[in-house]
């Protein structure tokens, strides 16, 4: 009876295990099955297979999952493109990468380019690299070495990022310009500017004084070019070559100097005998007849309303022509002829040169000069003020001094000097681009073409027999005349227009 009793307690805590084992495991069993028993064990079954076989294969490792999910690189190709020059697992690529290189083999190719350099090796669009998950191999097939890093420093066999931008801006490479990619189409490079070495046009210009201090050409707003010829002054319409007479001085007297006004309706000419006379060109009637100069009048510039004059007798004269006075103002300073005057762009400052080899600097209120620069050691007739840059200004000297210098007038510095084996005549600045011509007497009676800062010659012009004095730049800026004592006036194309400037 105990016997029975015992049995049966048994068995009545087994049906509670077994139940409270199925409520654990979440599953509806019968009570008299467990959990346990629907288990199967593999590991021994493998072993049992190995131990019947003689063989010793390890059992296959379980996948485990997880509710995040893990990327896997595993079948990344980072050796392709440089990054990574060894398989971190030293196996080969996964199975299904030649598909994916295939599809990004242009973008490969040109990321590998950039980063890496022209040394790094190319793909092929065609024929892409593949890699054997130790070693990237170059062109040749030979294995890089793993000491080329991606971040190493090595110097840059062009000169500048700047000059890479500006030789070629029609790359087709969003980072570096110049970069040639095997298998891709090259974009075509500007081309660069050609200058005509010769005139597109020849005007005779008898009478034409062959005098170094006198400045008897100049080119208006309104593209009617301005000509002092012994007693005359003769008006030439650029656009319908038209021909003009506008006055004659008489036997008594001559012309030295033409200046336009800004707005191109008026014509100031200095003569001989000192006077300073007003011209209203539409009437082709003289309006005023200025004195205050004991002898010639050889340079002229224009202020808005103000006139400036230079003299032989060492003067400047600054007139209003809208006040009944001949003269308002009287600047000294020099101590030989004025032979070169130029108001900046902006009408705050006056450059005037003299047969002293001076160079001042004057402001439209001082009566003594600001600025004095003493390093030309001839005269200084040919002034420029640049229109890209605030205060920087251009003169050149005579047959003694050869040189091109530039001025800093903010800080009174000077900037650089360019020897240019031969006298000076008379500079113009370029309003649409940063270069400018200057025009030379002995030795060799050239026109040259300048890049600024570098000083680069662009061209160098020849035609004229005498020294090219005289000097003007049309209203658009892109052509210039040069006039010489052998009576000669020549138009030539230099400069691009303004339009063809903006990208």
């Amino acid at each position: 009876m105990e016997t029975v009793m015992v049995m049966e307690e048994s068995l009545e805590n087994g049906g509670q295990a077994q139940e409270r084992s199925g409520r654990r495991s979440g599953l509806n069993l019968p009570g008299s099955m467990s959990a346990e028993r629907l288990k199967v064990d593999t590991s021994s079954r493998f072993s049992r297979m190995g131990n019947a076989g003689g063989l010793s294969t390890p059992s296959p490792p379980r996948s485990t999952y997880s509710d995040r999910f893990i990327p896997s690189r595993s079948s990344s190709n980072f050796t392709g493109i440089g990054w990574l020059e060894k398989s971190p697992s030293g196996t080969s690529p996964a199975p299904g990468t030649d598909a994916r290189e295939d599809g990004s083999a242009a973008y490969t190719m040109l990321l590998r380019s950039e980063l890496l350099g022209s040394d790094a090796g190319h793909f092929s669009p065609s024929a892409p690299e593949k890699s054997n998950g130790l070693l990237a191999r170059d062109q040749t097939g030979s294995p890089l070495s793993p000491a080329k890093n991606l971040f190493r420093f090595k110097s840059d066999p062009r000169s500048s990022a700047v000059a890479l931008w500006s030789e070629s801006p029609y790359s087709a490479s969003p980072i570096n310009y110049d970069a040639a990619v095997p298998g891709m189409a090259s974009s075509p490079r500007a081309a660069a500017r050609k200058i005509s070495r010769s005139p597109y046009k020849v005007l005779d210009a008898p009478a034409l004084q062959d005098d170094f201090y006198l400045n008897l050409v100049d080119w208006s707003s309104h593209n009617i070019l301005a000509v002092g010829l012994g007693t005359c002054v003769y008006l030439w319409n650029a656009s319908t070559s038209k021909v003009t007479k506008l006055c004659d001085l008489g036997p008594g007297d001559g012309v030295c100097s033409v200046g336009w006004s800004q707005r191109g309706t008026y014509l100031a000419i200095g003569t001989n005998v000192g006077d300073v006379q007003i011209w209203d060109v539409t009437r082709c009637k003289r309006v005023r007849l200025m004195g205050g100069h004991r002898t010639r009048v050889g340079t002229l510039a224009w202020n808005s309303q103000m006139l400036s004059s230079g003299s032989r007798d060492r003067k400047i004269l600054q007139r209003d022509i809208r006040v009944q006075e001949d003269f308002v103002s009287k600047l000294v300073g020099h101590k030989s002829e004025v032979c070169g005057l130029k108001w900046s762009y902006d009408d705050r400052e006056l450059a005037s040169g003299g047969n002293d080899n001076q160079l001042l600097v004057w402001n439209q209120f001082s009566t003594q000069p600001l600025s004095k620069f003493s390093e030309h050691t001839a005269a200084v007739k040919a002034i420029a003020w640049s229109p890209h840059q605030h205060g920087l200004l251009a003169s050149g000297g005579g047959t003694a001094d050869r040189c091109i210098r530039f001025w800093n007038t903010s800080t009174n510095s000077h900037l650089n000097c360019v020897d240019t084996g031969s006298q000076v005549c008379s500079l113009v600045w370029s309003k649409n681009v940063n270069e400018l011509v200057s025009t030379h007497g002995y030795s060799q009676n050239q026109v040259i073409v300048w890049r600024y800062p570098a000083m680069a010659k662009l061209a160098t012009l020849t035609g004229h027999s005498y020294r090219v004095l005289y000097l003007a730049m049309s209203p658009d800026g892109q052509t210039i005349v040069t006039g010489a004592g052998d009576e000669t006036l020549r138009f030539w194309n230099v400069f691009p227009s303004p339009k063809s400037q903006v990208q």
